[in-house]
C-alpha cells in the first residue's frame, strides 16, 4: 500500500522540482504524479516496481472520490495491471477505453546525466525513465477523466482507465487487458502517436493520430555442418553458407504499399516536409506507391523508410565453436516490422526463398509476445471528434492519420475487432524525442492544453 500524500510531498519537497510551483491546481496534480511514477523502478525482473506504480494511481483516484469496489490491481508474475471504470448511464454502450502502459524499459544511471528514476524539472522539461513513454500521458488522461467528474459530467458509455504492466516487455497483462474489454467501442492509446512542435518557435505545427502499426516478428536462421579440422576447409561452411543467406535478405526489398492511413499521412504530411525533393516523393508515393523514383527517396530516408512497407533487417550473429575448427552451427536472427495485412507466416516465406539456402532452417521465436493486427477504420466519426478537441485545445493545427513502425498495446484490441486509436494529447519537438534512450524527457508548456483536449474528446465520445 503506497501512502499517496507521504509520496507526493517527498517528490514535491525535491529540489529537483522547485520550479513546479507556477503550475495551475491541475497542471501540478500531473506534474506530481508523473514525478511519482517515474521514483518508481516499474523495469521487468527483481525489483519491479510496476505494481506500486498502480497503488499510486488507485490512491490518486480514491483521493479524487472514486470508490474502491471501480478500480482492480491484477498482480501477474512480477507485474500487475490496473483498470477503473468510471460506470456511464447505458451500461449496454460499449465502454470507451483510455490505454497505456506503467512499465518502462531499462535504464541504468551511470550512462544518465540524471538518475533516471529520480524525477528532474528544468528548463521547461520533465526528466526521468517513462517521462515520455509513457507515465506523463497516463497520467494526463487519469486526470482529466478526474476532472471530468469532480465537474459532475455524466457518461453515457463508460470510460475505463486500463494500464498494463508488461508493455515494453512481454505484453501478457496487455493481451489480458484486451480480452477482458473486447467489448469496448473504442480504444484511445495515449502511448501512440501525438503532436509536433515547431523546432525553432516551440508552437504546435501538427497533430497525429495513430490508426495502424507494423507487426514486430523475429525469426531465427539456422545453418548446422558436421564440423571438422580448420586445416581441411569444406565448401559447406556454415558461417559462410549463412553469411551469403544474410546479404541476400540485407538487400532484399519488400513490396511498398500503402493503405488508408499511410495515404492519409503522406498527402497531407508532405506540406511540413522542408526538402522539396522528399515533399515531392511523399506526394508521388501517395498517388501512386509502385513510383520507382518516389520509393528510392523515401529508402534513402530513415524517417521515411519503415513507413512505405514491411522491413526485415539482421541483428544478431551466432556462430562457431573453435578458432581452429570448422564451424558446427551458424545462428542469425532477422527483425521485421510487417506492414498491417501480412501474416507472419507470409513473411516468413519471403525471407526463406530470398536467402536461397537449402541448408537454412527458419522459425519464429517468441511468438506469444506479438499478434498480427489489422489497421483500424478510417473512422470519420473518431477523426471528426479528435480533430474538435485538438482545435478546441491548441488551435487550427492540421491534423494527420499515422501508422506506427513500432508495437504497442493497441494491437491486442486490434486483433480482437476492437478499433484502437493512438491519440496522445502531448505535443514535442522531433528533436526531443529521447523515449527508450538516454535522458528521456518530456515539455510541460502544454499540460493544460493537453487536458483540455482529453476533457473536449472524452465528452464527446462517452455521450454517444
Amino acid at each position: 500500500m503506497i501512502c499517496l500524500a507521504g509520496l507526493l510531498a517527498t517528490v514535491s519537497a525535491s529540489p529537483a522540482i522547485a520550479q513546479a510551483r507556477d503550475f495551475t491546481s491541475q497542471e501540478q496534480r500531473v506534474v506530481d504524479l508523473t514525478s511519482a511514477a517515474i521514483s518508481l523502478r516499474s523495469v521487468r525482473g527483481e525489483g519491479n516496481e510496476t505494481g506500486k506504480v498502480a497503488e499510486l494511481f488507485r490512491d490518486a483516484l480514491l483521493y479524487a472520490g472514486w470508490s474502491a469496489d471501480e478500480i482492480e490491481i491484477v498482480p501477474v508474475d512480477d507485474t500487475a495491471y490496473f483498470i477503473a471504470t468510471w460506470q456511464g448511464r447505458d451500461a449496454s454502450l460499449g465502454p470507451i477505453v483510455l490505454s497505456a502502459h506503467m512499465d518502462v524499459v531499462e535504464a541504468k544511471p551511470e550512462d544518465w546525466e540524471r538518475d533516471p528514476f529520480t524525477p528532474v524539472l528544468a528548463d521547461g522539461y520533465l526528466f526521468g525513465r517513462g517521462a515520455s513513454d509513457t507515465k506523463f500521458d497516463a497520467v494526463q488522461a487519469m486526470v482529466a477523466v478526474m476532472e471530468l467528474r469532480q465537474a459532475n459530467f455524466v457518461p453515457e458509455r463508460s470510460i475505463v482507465l486500463a494500464f498494463s504492466g508488461d508493455e515494453e516487455t512481454t505484453m501478457i497483462t496487455s493481451a489480458m487487458i484486451a480480452e477482458r474489454l473486447r467489448d469496448a467501442q473504442l480504444v484511445l492509446n495515449v502511448d501512440g502517436a501525438s503532436g509536433t512542435l515547431d523546432e525553432e518557435t516551440g508552437e504546435p505545427s501538427y497533430w497525429s493520430w495513430q490508426g495502424a502499426e507494423k507487426t514486430y516478428a523475429d525469426f531465427e536462421l539456422e545453418v548446422t555442418n558436421p564440423g571438422g579440422h580448420s586445416s581441411a576447409p569444406r565448401d559447406d561452411n556454415a558461417i559462410v553458407q549463412l553469411s551469403a543467406a544474410l546479404a541476400r535478405i540485407g538487400a532484399h526489398r519488400f513490396t511498398p504499399e500503402l493503405n488508408d492511413i499511410t495515404r492519409d499521412y503522406f498527402t497531407k504530411a508532405a506540406q511540413f516536409e522542408s526538402d522539396p525533393l522528399l515533399a515531392a516523393a511523399m506526394r508521388a508515393f501517395a498517388a501512386d506507391p509502385a513510383d520507382k523514383a518516389a520509393v528510392a527517396v523515401l529508402r534513402g530516408n530513415p524517417a521515411y523508410i519503415g513507413r512505405i512497407g514491411t522491413t526485415c533487417v539482421p541483428t544478431q550473429v551466432e556462430a562457431g565453436h573453435a578458432l581452429n575448427a570448422l564451424p558446427q552451427r551458424a545462428t542469425a536472427y532477422v527483425n521485421c516490422r510487417i506492414f498491417p495485412g501480412h501474416p507472419k507466416e507470409e513473411i516468413m516465406a519471403e525471407l526463406s526463398r530470398v536467402a536461397d539456402e537449402p541448408a537454412m532452417t527458419i522459425r519464429e521465436i517468441n511468438p506469444e509476445y506479438v499478434v498480427a493486427a489489422p489497421a483500424s477504420p478510417y473512422d470519420a466519426e473518431f477523426v471528426g471528434a479528435v480533430t474538435r478537441a485538438i482545435h478546441a485545445a491548441f488551435g487550427e493545427v492540421p491534423v494527420l492519420a499515422s501508422q506506427s513502425s513500432g508495437a504497442s498495446d493497441s494491437m491486442w484490441y486490434r486483433a480482437l475487432g476492437v478499433p484502437s486509436y493512438g491519440a496522445s494529447g502531448t505535443f514535442m519537438r522531433e528533436s526531443d524525442e529521447y523515449a527508450h534512450g538516454l535522458n528521456e524527457r518530456v515539455p510541460l508548456a502544454n499540460i493544460g492544453r493537453s487536458l483540455e483536449y482529453y476533457r473536449v474528446l472524452l465528452t464527446e465520445l462517452a455521450s454517444q
